[in-house]
């Protein structure tokens, strides 16, 4: 065989993508499975946004078009940005991508030389590892603790910088656990950044995901510089307007950098297709009603599974404060986090993901993702009930 590059062998992709395929597999056996471990919102995406996209189709709205984006699109994008942080971008900090999984690999592409170093939470979205290493440097992780509700502590990041760090990289509400960052430990965490003068990519693909309430509010550290020198935020349309399969984006940040990633861009992809561009203008345009019934029923399931999930014997989980995640603490069983995900799967038909495909620090915890119904969420926390009371009855 052929030997491949180095960077090849480096790629570890996203593991999640794998017990998906293994519980499939089940399914075509003809055994009903709960599913529990990708993060997919089950609803569909909102009318009015695939009306847009066929009428667009339908109106030969299938060629080329700019590079880094429509600037039709670009202009609601900044408009909408002076709304929810409050200060309105140059289109030039604006560039549309495929998905927001590739900002991430263009940003660190672009700031990052191979053997430097890019800080992220740990456990973490398990792209970052991923494409931290591909590209030759180094993750340097952040380990997040279930005391303090998984939020990355800004004492720990300063410990982590050195003078090969070029990034931080920051999730709120965060992937896997659904922890929401305060105003206080955001703004602390882009004063290291601006202190050490490195990049700070803030993760909020999950911003219209939060469960507001007195304490926990949407707030990005872009409003700190306006995203002019050091601060890129992450953003797509994948969960909050259950667009997953449309693959569909927007990253904000200093304009020197967004032109050399939108190079990257052009030469990688070419552009986005301008019908996924005007169907996101009506996204943003359109009635924000079927999101905010989205938010009320993920609020419901949250509430829910937290509640059936503490009420199991051994393990607990903390209340998430967005995204729809939550993290079981599986520490009391005797079990790795993958031997319960196999487990739970062939024993019980429940697919989940182990917290070790996370990170280090995900290790005695499994993720559970509940963008399910409130029947399938009960009917596998049942399944696992019965499990544990078997396995566990007699100790």
């Amino acid at each position: 065989m052929r030997r491949l590059s180095d960077a090849a062998y480096r790629i570890e992709g996203q593991k999640m993508f794998q017990i998906l395929a293994r519980a499939q597999e089940l399914e075509r056996e003809g055994k009903e499975i709960i599913h529990f471990e990708i993060g997919d919102p089950d609803f569909d995406t909102p009318s009015n946004i695939v009306d847009a996209c066929s009428d667009a189709l339908k109106n030969g709205k299938t060629h080329y078009t700019a590079s880094s984006g429509m600037r039709e699109f670009k202009e609601i994008a900044a408009e909408v940005t002076e709304k929810s942080r409050k200060f309105k971008p140059d289109l030039n900090q604006i560039l549309v991508t495929p998905g927001a999984n590739v900002q991430i690999f263009y940003a660190i592409a672009c700031v990052a030389n191979p053997g430097e170093e890019i800080i992220i939470p740990d456990p973490s979205f398990v792209s970052y590892n991923s494409i931290i290493r591909f590209l030759g440097c180094k993750p340097v992780k952040v380990p997040l603790k279930e005391e303090n509700e998984f939020r990355m502590s800004p004492k720990d990041v300063e410990k982590a910088i050195t003078d090969k760090t070029r990034m931080i990289i920051i999730n709120s509400p965060h992937n896997p656990s659904g922890a929401v960052m305060s105003e206080e430990e955001l703004a602390e965490i882009y004063e290291i950044a601006k202190k050490h003068d490195v990049y700070l990519l803030s993760d909020e693909i999950y911003a219209r995901m939060i469960y507001e309430d007195s304490e926990t509010k949407f707030f990005s550290p872009s409003i700190f510089d306006k995203c002019k020198e050091r601060v890129l935020v992450v953003n797509g349309f994948s969960k909050s307007y259950a667009m997953t399969g449309w693959r569909i984006g927007t990253v904000m940040g200093p304009e020197n950098l967004i032109e050399k990633m939108g190079l990257l861009l052009e030469t990688t992809t070419s552009c986005v297709s301008p019908f996924l561009q005007l169907a996101c203008i009506e996204a943003l345009r359109g009635s924000q009603e079927p999101i905010a019934e989205m938010m009320k029923e993920f609020r419901r399931r949250r509430d829910f599974i937290v509640e059936k999930l503490n009420s199991l014997p051994k393990v607990h989980c903390v209340e998430p404060k967005g995204a729809f995640y939550v993290l079981l603490n599986i520490k009391n069983l005797g079990l790795s986090s993958e031997e319960f995900t196999d487990l739970m799967l062939e024993k019980a038909g429940v697919a989940t993901c182990p917290g070790v495909y996370f990170g280090e620090s995900g290790e005695g915890y499994v993720r559970f993702c509940y963008a399910n119904s409130m029947e399938n969420i009960e009917k596998g926390i049942e399944r696992i009930r019965r499990i544990m009371d078997q396995k566990w009855e007699s100790h």
